[in-house]
């Protein structure tokens, strides 16, 4: 596959945020490696908020979401408070792993490359219920419609490979394309194939739903393998919560995402 090109729009997106941005990065389809013609632009990140927007008897702008067209691209923004984010990161949450970890970068900082060094620290062996929990609902998803789509069942074999990977490993990799370098399932090319060649709808035949149906139900069997063998720690160590801590009060007291 082509190498992923930051369009110079993003960056221009990413400057009119309202807030300083620890991060940002893209997610979704480009950064699974299946996006569609189509697909809309998934910019996460992470913000942070003034004094005086915490200070206060309630916290204003914790979550900013952004869905329209702008600079001509279909974009999906969501970024979260430096808080908010960190405490995410400590509730075995997968997605702001992926978005902190994302290769796709748009803006980086100082801040953002210590906080990956931290979080590291947050990865544990229960981020598996994240992986089981997400593959589940996307399966749901691409058993329920009639037509059944390509897209979702992608999701599925994602999340699963990833969710394995991270077991043994303890590294977030969330593009399928580069997953099945290791797994090498002989059909990931061609759902891959379809969703990139075809409409967002692309979708397969009847035919196609019982040997799916146990490649799903392998690949649980194989996440479950993977976490009951994984050597990653139960959870974050207090030490790690004491980084996070020093650095978000860091963020704060600058006022932007460049720690001194």
């Amino acid at each position: 596959m082509p190498a992923f090109i930051i369009d110079p729009r993003l960056h221009q997106i990413v400057a009119a945020q309202p807030y300083p941005l620890l991060f940002a990065t893209i997610s979704g389809a480009h950064l699974y490696g299946f996006p569609s013609p189509d697909s809309d632009f998934d910019l996460r990140g992470a913000h942070i908020l003034p004094v005086d927007k915490i200070a206060g008897l309630e916290v204003a702008d914790e979550t900013l979401e952004d869905s329209r067209i702008i600079e001509g691209m279909d974009m999906d923004i969501v970024s979260h408070d430096a808080r908010k984010f960190f405490k995410l990161l400590l509730k075995k949450n997968g997605y702001v792993l992926e978005q902190l970890y994302s290769p796709l970068m748009v803006q980086t900082s100082p801040g953002h490359e210590e906080l990956k060094a931290i979080a590291r620290g947050c990865i544990t062996r229960h981020h598996s219920h994240h992986y089981f929990g997400f593959a589940e609902t996307q399966w749901k998803l691409f058993l329920k419609e009639t037509q059944r789509r390509v897209k979702p069942l992608l999701y599925v074999y994602r999340v699963l490979l990833t969710g394995i990977w991270l077991m043994r490993t303890g590294v977030i990799e969330a593009n399928l394309v580069k997953l099945n370098e290791t797994f090498e399932l002989p059909y990931i090319p061609d759902l891959v194939a379809r969703k990139l060649g075809g409409p967002e709808q692309s979708t397969l035949d009847d035919a196609d739903l019982a040997f799916h149906e146990s490649e799903y139900q392998r690949l649980r069997v194989e996440l479950q393998t993977a976490h009951d063998a994984s050597t990653l720690i139960e959870a974050p160590a207090e030490a790690t919560r004491a980084r996070l801590y020093d650095l978000l009060i860091r963020l704060r007291m600058t006022g932007s995402s460049l720690p001194k």
